[in-house]
């Protein structure tokens, strides 16, 4: 699929990895819909760039579901759906005050995984719609996980939890949507210099970054991004995990 006739809606578009995916797309020639929370910040980077946005919550099936009605208006149709939206919570099975929270984990796996799902499903649905390209291809689906779903650190137990039920979901679903022509595949990103990491000092950025195999340093966001481009327009990508990690095996 070339990113001319791609119609793609980004999750989590207003900052991080779903901005600068949304970025290097209407670069690239796409059209784009930001679907976020932050209507203030997405509205203006879809300005910025001549793209569309629409206001979401990924845990809420009518918001999702009028955010992509919203999202076929504006663009006319549906190919790719880029799943960036997400959180990080950090706390111990059993820490200093006591178990982990049931409602913090709950909370993770809701947003991360549960989202994720919510937005997939809506979006095939409209895809399943478009008419066959090559080898009748409809739509794409690209998920973000992470490599704490192979290597979860400590205190990472929801965050890891939800982002390894992004990879089981990412053959499962490959095969539910093979009839449609629709494709499934998952990013797991490593560290990457998104405004939550840059947020941190920098001796721990520093230090982070020392951990990387190669190159010693945070992931660039529009590394994922083109990443996120060449599974959408390598059509035998399909059922896959990428790690995107510069060999960051975590401790």
């Amino acid at each position: 699929m070339r990113m001319t006739d791609t119609a793609a809606i980004v999750t989590g578009g207003a900052s991080g990895l779903g901005e600068a995916t949304a970025r290097h797309f209407r670069g690239a020639g796409a059209q784009v819909t930001l679907l976020d929370r932050d209507a203030e910040r997405g509205q203006a980077v879809a300005a910025e760039i001549g793209a569309h946005f629409a206001e979401m919550d990924v845990t809420d099936e009518a918001s999702v579901a009028n955010a992509i009605a919203a999202a076929k208006s504006a663009m006319g149709r549906i190919t790719a759906a880029i799943n960036c939206a997400g959180i990080a919570t950090g706390a111990k099975t059993l820490g200093r005050d006591g178990p982990h929270p049931l409602d913090a984990f709950r909370r993770t796996v809701d947003i991360n995984l549960v989202g994720t799902f919510n937005v997939a499903r809506l979006a095939a649905a409209e895809m399943a719609g478009n008419a066959p390209g090559d080898d009748g291809a409809r739509g794409v689906i690209v998920n973000t996980a992470s490599i704490a779903a192979f290597d979860g650190q400590k205190g990472q137990a929801a965050y890891a939890a939800s982002k390894s039920g992004i990879v089981g979901l990412s053959l499962p679903m490959a095969r539910d949507l093979a009839r449609e022509g629709i494709r499934v595949m998952a990013i797991a990103p490593g560290i990457f210099a998104t405004p939550m990491m840059r947020g941190l000092p920098g001796d721990v950025q520093d230090s982070l970054a020392a951990e990387v195999t190669f190159p010693k340093r945070l992931g660039d966001p529009d590394e994922y991004a083109r990443l996120a481009r060449f599974i959408v327009e390598c059509g035998y990508l399909n059922g896959e995990v990428i790690r995107l990690d510069g060999a960051l095996r975590m401790q």
